[in-house]
């Protein structure tokens, strides 16, 4: 091997290394992977950022756009009235709630889908008295198998499709993967719905719901401020300092009959007032003791009046979605809730309610917060948080009434590119500036919409997959794929791609999978001497099926908390699911794309 191929393989041991390892975040690791490619020579100065205007890079960055503004349009309304009936019977309210949230991640990006069908879901799972982990899991996995059908689906298949433009000068067309696509999807989630949802484990599918995740009722008390108390003049923050060995929460300050605003956090404290806690009962003496404050009586009894509801404010229930800015913040050091006058009451970790001190425990992606505000700032709080709502608490995220406008313009689009008119990336564009000139998408939201750790991963990991093309190390692993498969037919082989590119997914990002294994793919089409679009269209199916792991996909991660999942959960339903996509995927790519 050359020094360059020996170069381009010890990074992308690194790069797969610190992927799975996950200590930094995907976007940062892959960004100095870059950085390294460029200083090492492996990656030309003058294409070190090739990557960020890539057809690829644009077009993801456009649906993200559109799909945040589609799920924000009062769809969840709509998808609320479909899913209804069905939900008498766990198979097939799992079959209305994956079916159509395959349908809508065929044309919307699936993290999307599950943030506008997961309140659906959760609403629906209450109502029927259906534990939220039988519901969520065949969620997900849905909406991952719906990114199949289309090439604006998912990531991977917006790669592959630019990828094969460069290699043989035509991309795959909008509806190239349908055929394929479709057929798997269907049976996988036939699979889903009939067999799936029964082999979550029992322990799994038997914890509390989420509507009492958080009973946080059963906690609260007020406690009077008397005269000449030593607390007068501090505010909330202040005593929550000064108690910091005893297990109780200060959530906000009333006065008069009133909770006052932004929970009266920085507001002087004076006497006749009342501290509202969070507390276990033999906490709330200590507490009350420890600052000379008079115990008013708590609500466990249900007695007094639950002081956080209000015409004014809410009580959310949302999950940290990927890419948050909380991921990864001590939960006594976050300033971010505050600074939006926002007050953290609970929150949960894989369906598990923290009854104990909050401040030694950092946010992660899945964690499912119980956060009380002004209820008309919900919107742009959860925005700047990024976080997803997950239940009907009093707030509203839609944009109602825009819904009809935002899905002609979108379809329009999507017609144009299907019938090869502009290509997609020009399309989607298009539709972007249409609905910013109509005033159906703010610019704030604009920029927001776009998930920017994915775009700065795919910008930094193209050139890094490129320089395994003109490396010639492409050829090295092909030969190594080919070696191991020795006489064995082109089918067989094809097999082999999938399968090493379903184990790939299942462990890091489905787009650094895709930029990876799309090279080594057609390396090995041209060494059989086949025609390269069997093998890009299995790298595609196995980049984007992920269901082996909750890192995989971030779908996976989301539904985490939520569904009260543990990490050996997701293969038991997973395993037997990308046995059944690589059953029926195989023979449809081979008819349908002869070797």
């Amino acid at each position: 091997m050359s020094a360059a191929q020996i170069g381009i393989f010890a990074l992308l041991v690194a790069l797969l290394t610190l992927l799975v390892w996950g200590r930094w975040r995907y976007d940062v690791v892959a960004f100095t992977a870059l950085v390294v490619a460029v200083a090492a020579g492996l990656v030309p100065i003058d294409r070190a950022f090739s990557g960020f205007g890539h057809p690829a890079t644009v077009t993801i960055a456009f649906v993200l756009i559109i799909s945040r503004i589609l799920a924000s349009s009062g769809a969840v309304d709509w998808a609320a009235a479909i899913v209804r009936p069905a939900a008498a019977h766990t198979s097939t309210h799992i079959a209305a709630l994956s079916g159509l949230a395959a349908a809508l991640s065929g044309f919307m990006n699936n993290v999307g889908t599950l943030g506008l069908l997961m309140p659906v879901a959760l609403q629906s799972a209450r109502k029927a008295k259906r534990s939220a982990a039988l519901i969520l899991m065949p969620l997900s996995f849905g909406s991952i198998l719906g990114g199949l059908v289309t090439l604006i689906g998912t990531p991977p298949n917006i790669i592959i499709a630019n990828f094969r433009a460069e290699t043989t000068g035509e991309p795959f067309g909008m509806f190239d993967f349908t055929p394929v696509g479709a057929v798997a999807a269907l049976a996988g989630l036939a699979f889903v719905a009939l067999i799936g949802w029964r082999l979550v484990p029992a322990e799994t599918a038997g914890r509390a719901t989420s509507e009492d995740l958080f009973d946080i009722e059963n906690y609260l008390a007020e406690a009077a401020v008397p005269e000449g108390s030593k607390v007068i003049g501090q505010t909330l923050s202040q005593i929550q300092d000064a108690t910091t060995e005893i297990d109780a929460l200060v959530l906000g300050l009333i006065r008069g009959e009133h909770l006052l605003p932004g929970h009266g956090r920085w507001t002087p404290i004076q006497a006749g007032d009342r501290v509202l806690i969070e507390a276990a009962p033999e906490e709330l003496d200590k507490f009350a003791s420890a600052l000379k404050l008079e115990l008013g009586g708590s609500t466990e009894t249900g007695e007094k009046p639950n002081r956080l509801k209000s015409e004014d404010t809410a009580i959310v229930e949302a999950v940290i979605a990927p890419g948050s800015r909380l991921d990864g913040l001590n939960v006594q050091s976050q300033r971010l809730i505050n600074r939006h006058d926002f007050a953290l009451l609970a929150f949960a970790r894989q369906g598990q309610p923290h009854r104990g001190r909050l401040r030694s425990f950092r946010f992660r992606v899945g964690d499912v917060l119980l956060l009380h505000g002004e209820a008309e700032r919900v919107p742009d709080a959860l925005a700047a948080f990024g976080c997803l709502p997950l239940a009907e608490r009093g707030v509203s995220l839609g944009k109602r009434g825009a819904a009809p406008a935002l899905i002609a313009i979108f379809a329009a689009a999507i017609v144009i590119a299907g019938l090869g008119l502009l290509p997609i990336a020009v399309s989607l564009g298009a539709a972007v500036a249409v609905m910013v000139v109509l005033g159906l998408l703010p610019l704030r939201e604009l920029y927001e919409s776009i998930d920017w750790p994915v775009i700065v991963l795919l910008g930094a990991l193209i050139p890094v997959g490129s320089a395994l093309e003109s490396t010639g190390a492409t050829e090295i692993l092909a030969n190594a794929i080919l070696g191991l498969t020795a006489g064995g037919s082109p089918a067989i082989i094809l097999a082999l791609i999938m399968i090493v590119t379903m184990t790939l997914s299942d462990l890091l990002n489905n787009a650094a999978t895709a930029v990876v294994m799309a090279p080594i793919g057609v390396s090995i089409a041209e060494r059989l001497g086949a025609n390269p679009d069997p093998f890009l269209m299995a790298v595609a199916v196995g980049a984007s099926c992920a269901f082996l792991t909750p890192i995989g996909h971030q779908n996976n991660a989301l539904i985490m908390g939520p569904g009260g999942y543990r990490f050996g959960d997701y293969w038991r339903m997973g395993l037997p699911l990308e046995i059944v996509i690589i059953a029926v995927s195989l023979p449809m790519i081979l008819w349908v794309w002869p070797l």
